[in-house]
């Protein structure tokens, strides 16, 4: 867990899975570890982790098999991506302009920028 990260553990917790879900770690109809091994591996409260499985079962992320477990939703994938670029757009871009704009940087610069970074990472995975 990120500790510099003001948002709460469970939230932190949450998009953790997410991320996992986003990156294929997680698959459709996959088994997510249980909330007493999440809870072991971060080391934290096992009711934290229940409050975050609580959080991504509600936005139909993942779903409660009585008894088994919980898995991912078939169509978690498209929910985290969708859910985390309305926070990029909502949180992130307009910092990120503000800071843009305080630092003298025009909108060329910015797309410049965006077009070296693509090209670096192009670079990257073709190594």
């Amino acid at each position: 867990m990120n500790f510099k990260d003001n948002r709460p553990i469970y939230v932190q917790i949450a998009d953790r899975i997410g991320e996992e879900v986003v990156r294929g770690v997680l698959t459709p109809d996959a088994r997510v570890p249980s909330v007493r091994d999440y809870a072991a591996r971060l080391e934290v409260n096992v009711n934290t982790v229940m409050r975050a499985f609580e959080l991504l079962q509600g936005a139909g992320i993942i779903y409660n098999r009585r008894g088994i477990g919980y898995f991912v939703a078939a169509d978690a994938r498209a929910r985290v991506a969708s859910m985390r670029r309305e926070r990029f757009l909502r949180d992130d871009v307009p910092e990120f302009f503000k800071q843009a704009e305080l630092l003298g940087f025009t909108a060329d610069d910015v797309a410049r920028l965006y077009a070296a970074y693509l090209d670096d990472k192009g670079e990257k995975k073709s190594e």
